[in-house]
């Protein structure tokens, strides 16, 4: 190490847009001699480190690691396998690129969408570094062309699909190249009992063993301990160094608006957008993204719309919309987003509940990534909810109907035993329930256990189904029902925990950091829990309110079938809702509940304070939800008691709306504080963002790859007269500084005269 040290840089300031104390990287890069292995000797050798931190500084432009970073890249250059979990935005990518870079041998990278592939390459490539990719858009000859260069020393850094793995010869060829470690990104999804299952990481343990057993780095986003439990076991990590970094995002404000309908829900997202400018929209359907998209444009809003239903140029195209800045707001489907590398998106809205805690979590943690204040909001609307458990139907297909499937695909093949039906083909011949999902859910089902192979047909999105197993009867496969059971009940039992989530009372970010067993955190402050006025004390209602309490109560009571045991439920929470509203749905009509004698008795009372006095009532013990697949809710005997009048009871009533009025109008969230400059400093920062769009221009790339916003606030706040000086900022590396510099404290320059 050199013994003539730097200046020390400025400490943090509230926005931690400053430089990183020399301190710090010394402590975790530089000078680690007391970490040692089992035989007394330091797991990485001081040179190496000294070149871990010259390319961090001199490639990336980073002064130093976040924390755990460096713990993360030393492990893996002393050759451990290693699990890391690390929250959206914390830097996971740099953990297996700077080793990638450093040492000798090739590091293939495992990426599970190729829009995410091509935007970590191209971000690569304009730091000059050797990146290639290998997936279905290339030509078999661009495939091997492309092998043959990587096996040549061209490329060191290998991104490649995992469906790539199906392919025997492509695993010989990669046999020759000599894989020295192996980085499987977005890990979860090689878990069933993860929130985004993918078939195609199922063989990549196999494919691992087949390259010779190379190290293996897993990185995730989300992942509980049995999803942990079983990377470790599908990858077959030996004895791996593990990294569960905090979850927490102190400066993302978590909220959930609970909304009465669609009226109401578009008119606060008009309020959200318009406040924030910035971010994303999820929603849970195709049809939903086009709808909400349909909004934007008669709001003015420029935005862009993806979803699967597109083809993969108009993804892109959408993609390197958002990215550019070019579309302020995204409309996108929970595939949108992985890997975007866009530091300044100010909201993430979810126009519908996601179907689990770790897709929610891992979604809103794309908001915010410069560290500055971000809104993330679920709009809540009880309707809703049948759309995920749709979704969760279809991708749980009974026993019955795989062996249907099954036998149709045997019968379909003939004696070729192959077939190109598509999805929907079959949805329709077997007039399906679950439509496209389930048959996709049974096919992939179906493969998993040994009874049919998928493979990629040239120019087309349908793959060939080839069968494996003909005439042998579905038990004969390696498919275990009781492991289907299990999955399902799994995959319920996520759902009811993110509407537990949607309905929590305290801090949201608490309970999330429970969820994935980090315990000891305090409460976040700025969730719309913790930002709420002081909780009411509970207390006894007067006449009007015990009136509306009993009527509640009985409508329930009248819904439940009673027993020797007590009352049991028969009817979710949104089905009760509806009848004591007066609701003529088809599902209402259908069940004959507007025959009830309570059918309507609410209909004059406001549908938010009903269905939220219902959850007080939940939380005070006079009704509970059974879990299930179909949660019904039930009047206990407590309940029955405050029913008929003979107990008493307190309550944290909620807000009361005693009649039904025109909806309240959508206030509009206070702007978030967005890194206040003073005159002088936001004048700079504006010449400087004006530099930035010559530079962009000229070289034809987004704004954000000369600068981010977050490194023009630093310097405009800063104000370096030298390079030296520039180099410490974060996101100033040493290629930058040549080319971008200079102007940019010529700016700086003319501002302090």
């Amino acid at each position: 190490m050199p013994t003539e040290q730097s200046p020390k840089p400025p400490s943090l300031d509230s926005t931690g847009l400053s430089v990183v104390d020399e301190r710090v990287i010394s402590e975790h890069v530089a000078c680690r001699p007391h970490h040692l292995d089992t035989d007394g000797d330091p797991l990485v050798q001081s040179s190496v480190l000294d070149s871990v931190q010259d390319t961090l500084k001199s490639v990336f432009g980073f002064p130093g690691f976040r924390s755990p970073q460096a713990e993360i890249v030393e492990a893996i250059l002393a050759d451990r396998d290693a699990l890391v979990v690390m929250p959206t935005g914390g830097g996971k990518s740099l953990c297996y690129q700077l080793p990638a870079l450093i040492r000798e041998g090739v590091t293939l990278v495992v990426s599970p969408l190729i829009a995410l592939m091509k935007d970590q390459v191209a971000s690569l490539e304009k730091r000059g570094i050797a990146v290639t990719l290998i997936n279905s858009t290339l030509t078999r000859d661009e495939q091997r062309d492309r092998l043959r260069r990587v096996g040549a020393g061209e490329y060191r850094l290998v991104y490649v699909a995992p469906e790539r793995f199906r392919s025997p010869s492509f695993l010989a060829s990669l046999r020759n190249v000599g894989v020295r470690f192996v980085a499987v990104d977005e890990a979860h999804c090689l878990s069933q009992w993860g929130h985004d299952f993918r078939p195609d990481y199922f063989r990549l343990g196999d494919a691992i063993e087949a390259l010779g057993r190379p190290q293996v780095a897993a990185f995730t986003a989300t992942a509980t301990a049995e999803v942990r439990a079983d990377i470790r076991e599908r990858l077959r990590l030996r004895e791996p160094a593990e990294f569960v970094a905090g979850f927490a995002r102190p400066n993302l404000a978590l909220r959930v608006r609970h909304v009465g309908n669609e009226a109401e829900k578009q008119e606060h997202l008009r309020a959200l957008v318009g406040s924030q400018r910035n971010g994303i929209v999820y929603c849970a359907t195709r049809k939903r993204v086009e709808q909400v998209a349909a909004l934007l444009s008669r709001w003015k809003i420029s935005h862009a719309a993806y979803h699967a239903g597109l083809g993969d140029d108009d993804r892109e195209r959408a993609q390197e919309r958002f990215i550019s800045g070019e579309a302020d707001v995204a409309v996108a489907t929970n595939a949108f987003g992985m890997g975007i590398d866009r530091a300044d998106i100010r909201f993430v809205v979810h126009y519908d509940v996601p179907g689990s805690v770790e897709a929610y979590y891992q979604e809103v943690g794309r908001a915010g990534r410069d560290g500055a204040p971000a809104v993330c909001e679920l709009l809540f609307q009880p309707a809703d909810m049948r759309i995920q458990e749709f979704f969760l139907e279809g991708a749980n297909p009974p026993l019955a109907f795989i062996d249907s499937l099954w036998k149709l695909l045997c019968q379909q093949a003939g004696e070729g035993g192959e077939l190109t039906l598509s999805a929907r083909e079959l949805a329709e011949t077997l007039d399906s329930s679950g439509g496209e999902m389930a048959v996709s859910a049974g096919l992939s089902i179906l493969e998993r256990g040994g009874g049919i192979e998928r493979v990629d047909v040239p120019g087309s999105r349908i793959r060939l189904i080839r069968i494996l197993a003909g005439g042998r009867p579905l038990r004969e496969l390696d498919i275990e029902p009781a492991a289907l059971r299990l999955k399902a009940e799994r995959d319920w039992a996520k759902w009811r925990r993110m509407t537990e989530f949607a309905r929590e009372r305290g801090c949201r970010q608490l309970a999330i950091l429970g969820y994935f067993g980090e315990e000891g955190s305090e409460a976040c402050g700025s969730c719309d829990n913790c930002a709420a006025p002081q909780r009411t004390q509970a207390r006894e209602g007067d006449a009007r309110e015990d009136e509306v309490v009993r009527k509640l109560l009985s409508g329930v009571a009248r819904m439940c079938l009673r027993t020797e045991d007590g009352w049991q439920g028969r009817y979710g929470r949104a089905r009760i809702l509806q009848a004591l509203q007066g609701s003529r749905s088809k599902g209402i009509l259908d069940a004959g509940l507007q025959s009830l004698s309570t059918y309507g008795i609410l209909k004059a009372e406001d549908p938010r304070y009903v269905e939220a006095l219902l959850r007080e009532l939940e939380h005070a013990g006079m009704v509970m939800t059974h879990p299930g697949r179909y949660p019904v809710v039930a009047i206990t005997s407590k309940g029955a008691d405050v029913m008929r009048g003979t107990a008493a009871y307190q309550l944290h009533w909620p807000k009361s709306v005693h009649r039904r009025t025109e909806p309240n109008p959508v206030k509009s969230p206070r702007p978030m504080a967005m890194d206040p400059l003073s005159a002088a400093d936001g004048r700079l920062f504006e010449a400087l963002r004006a530099i930035r769009s010559e530079f962009a221009q000229a070289n034809g790339v987004p704004a954000y790859a000369v600068f981010p916003d977050e490194t023009l606030r630093a310097l405009a706040r800063l104000r370096p007269r030298s390079p030296e000086a520039a180099l410490r900022i974060r996101g100033v590396g040493e290629t930058k500084a040549r080319t971008y510099l200079p102007r940019m404290l010529e700016a700086i320059e003319e501002a302090a005269t």
